[in-house]
């Protein structure tokens, strides 16, 4: 990975966050579905019920009103297009899997609901839907999407058709920034503080939804372009949904402290006089997430453990794997909590009304974690590796054939090599992969062996033809991993990932093989997710997660021998860290400074935050009077820069 460099002036080496991409890519444009791809996605529509309306009937319901227009960003690039997804009617076609549509257009159906009385949803806003229940004096809202611009809109769209009421009460389900990320397009701190406006998270919900974006969100943020599709274009040929909802608001990212925290398995709170029995659900979706009902308006809020698709257990741009016996375990809780229960609402999709109906759907969900659970546990105490459990495990049809169930977002054979993971690891014992040769290495010898790349795409071509895209696309990897600049084998390995994405019910494996195609055809983004749309929930962040994540870009090898002393002083916070390297690690405690630390930085830590955020400049730095060094300057100057910033331009798909 290519690391950053820094000038030698003080207020360079302090930008942390520098670096840019350049697309080397040969061209092309996505191709027709093949013949293969055509049978497969015409059978998938004799095996499944797909003109079953009463999903169509439940995602109309309560209709108030459609958005038109667009959400931008302060420099007008467009975060949100409401008529993007217009194609998306009709039946499906070639270049889409057929249940995939279904679903597609299912979520298509955007704007203010109506769920029942006094609880509203808007979707469409974002990927998340945010939830409006109706206090005694103002709006509670429940989640605030992923960005500032597009929860301001949601608010504003919402309050033009139900009336102008204030934020009352804010509620966080879980610790994924597009149910938190908005907040501050919703209430700004000051507001919230002023009129003590309440804001209910579970436990360990700022630690959890602070500590992922920070440590690995430059990697977590690079894979999300795949998994979300985000530079695809919108089209029958590239991304038409997300599983979970339409497209992610890619705007500026904020938080909120909570004001109270749910740390009970059941508790109760009054919000502007209505009736919340939360539940506390940790450890399954999210590592920190509440459901809860409101029994006056015999509602269930599911949060994100329940919604109108299979979840995924491992997140394909990645996460901490996630506890599918534990998923399970809610959901046998859920049906207890529904007693009396008319309406369910998720923080994704849409609601679904009928007591006999919302019990149908959560034990469907139970059962389909518990059996890929039990199946895939089966499997590997008989022996089987990842790959082939993934291969054999099929849900019985009892669970197959219900809609709200089916891989949209997340995939079973994903899945089982979650569960696979949790218990085991990702080695899969055989002792040939406990040390294996790089991909680059591994696949230049296997291109020797073969006798050249030319051959190995002449094999891939012939697979191709026959519809046999696995295979076509693990010789094409080789092919381009050892030779990189064999246009013709990358050529290939698009047009495949064309079909395996033209194929895929999982809209997250359509869009991360559409998005392969298109890399392989114009390159990586010339822009990864940059620090700075975080500033706001930076701001947020304690010290010490930005500490740690530093540790983790330490230059290892370039910091071997070196013995570094660096005090930290944030003068408004008044707190005070020591930074060391010994034995190439960097390591932090929170103390006085240090007598002998070779330099101390002294500034305050919204200055600390826009370097770490790469957005300091020359005002914030040399020209600041809330910055100062003392001690040795150079010394200091070689304490950042073995620090590396990762752009999150990185190469996935060719090396």
């Amino acid at each position: 990975m290519m690391k950053t460099l820094y000038c030698s002036t003080f207020a360079a080496l302090l930008l942390l966050v520098a670096g840019c991409g350049k697309n080397t890519g040969i061209g092309g444009a996505a191709g027709e579905a093949t013949a293969a791809t055509r049978m497969a996605n015409e059978q998938l529509v004799q095996e499944l019920k797909l003109d079953d309306q009463q999903d169509f009937e439940d995602a109309k319901r309560g209709f108030i009103a459609r958005p038109a227009g667009q959400i931008l960003a302060a420099d007008s690039s467009v975060l949100i297009d409401f008529d993007a997804f217009k194609f998306v009617d009709g039946k499906a076609p070639p270049t889409v899997n057929a249940s995939l549509w279904r679903h597609a257009i299912l979520n298509a159906h955007i704007g203010l609901f109506k769920v029942t009385d006094g609880i509203y949803q808007v979707r469409g806003f974002d990927v998340a839907n945010m939830t409006l229940v109706e206090g005694r004096s103002g709006w509670i809202v429940v989640d605030t999407l992923t960005s500032r611009e597009s929860a301001a809109a949601a608010l504003a769209f919402a309050r033009k058709h139900l009336g102008d009421k204030p934020v009352s009460a804010i509620v966080f389900t879980h610790s994924h920034i597009d149910h938190f990320g908005g907040a501050l397009g919703v209430i700004s701190p000051k507001d919230a503080a002023e009129r003590k406006v309440p804001v209910i998270a579970s436990e360990g919900f700022m630690e959890e939804a602070t500590s992922e974006n920070v440590m690995v969100g430059t990697a977590m943020g690079r894979r999300s372009l795949y998994q979300f599709g985000r530079d695809l274009e919108r089209s029958p040929k590239g991304m038409v949904d997300s599983g979970l909802g339409k497209g992610v608001a890619y705007g500026n990212f904020g938080i909120l402290q909570p004001t109270q925290l749910v740390t009970q398995p059941t508790q109760e709170l009054s919000l502007d006089g209505v009736r919340f029995v939360f539940h506390n659900v940790p450890g399954a979706e999210a590592p920190a997430e509440l459901t809860f009902t409101i029994p006056e308006k015999k509602a269930y809020g599911g949060a994100e453990n329940l919604a109108q698709t299979m979840h995924n257990l491992l997140p394909v741009r990645g996460a901490k794997v996630r506890d599918s016996l534990r998923w399970a375990a809610y959901m046998e809780q859920a049906l207890e909590h529904i007693g009396g229960i008319e309406v369910y609402f998720g923080q994704h999709n849409w609601p679904i009304w009928g007591n006999a109906r919302i019990a149908e759907f959560i034990t469907k969900h139970r059962d389909v974690y518990k059996y890929t659970h039990d199946q895939t546990v089966r499997l590997i105490n008989a022996g089987y590796t990842p790959r082939e459990i993934a291969d054999t495990v099929k849900l019985p049809k009892s669970l197959a054939s219900y809609f709200g169930a089916r891989g949209y977002y997340g995939d079973l054979r994903h899945n089982v090599k979650a569960v696979y993971q949790f218990y085991l690891g990702a080695y899969d014992g055989n002792p040939a992969n406990l040390d294996p040769l790089p991909p680059q290495e591994s696949s230049r010898r296997y291109l020797e062996l073969i006798g050249g790349a030319g051959k190995a795409v002449a094999a891939a071509q012939a697979a191709f033809d026959r519809g046999e895209y696995r295979w076509a696309a693990e010789l094409l990897n080789h092919a381009v991993f050892g030779q990189p600049d064999h246009k013709g084998a990358k050529e290939l390995l698009a047009r495949t990932y064309d079909q395996l994405g033209y194929m895929a019910e999982a809209a997250t494996w359509r869009n991360s093989y559409l998005t392969a195609a298109a890399e392989l055809r114009n390159g990586p983004p010339k822009k990864g997710i940059s620090r700075a749309s975080f500033i706001e929930m930076l701001a947020q962040t304690p010290i010490e997660r930005f500490l740690e994540a530093m540790a983790a870009g330490l230059d290892g090898p370039a910091a071997e021998g070196k013995n570094l002393k660096v005090n930290l002083v944030l003068s408004d916070t008044r707190e005070s860290f020591v930074l060391w390297i010994e034995n190439a690690v960097l390591h932090h405690k929170k103390a006085a400074p240090a007598a002998d630390a070779n330099a101390t930085l002294t500034l305050t830590k919204d200055i600390f935050v826009k370097m770490m955020a790469g957005t300091a400049g020359v005002k914030d730095t040399l020209l600041s009077d809330e910055l100062k060094v003392d001690g040795s300057k150079i010394d200091l100057v070689r304490f950042f820069t073995l620090i590396d910033k990762a752009p999150g331009t990185f190469q996935i798909v060719t090396k």
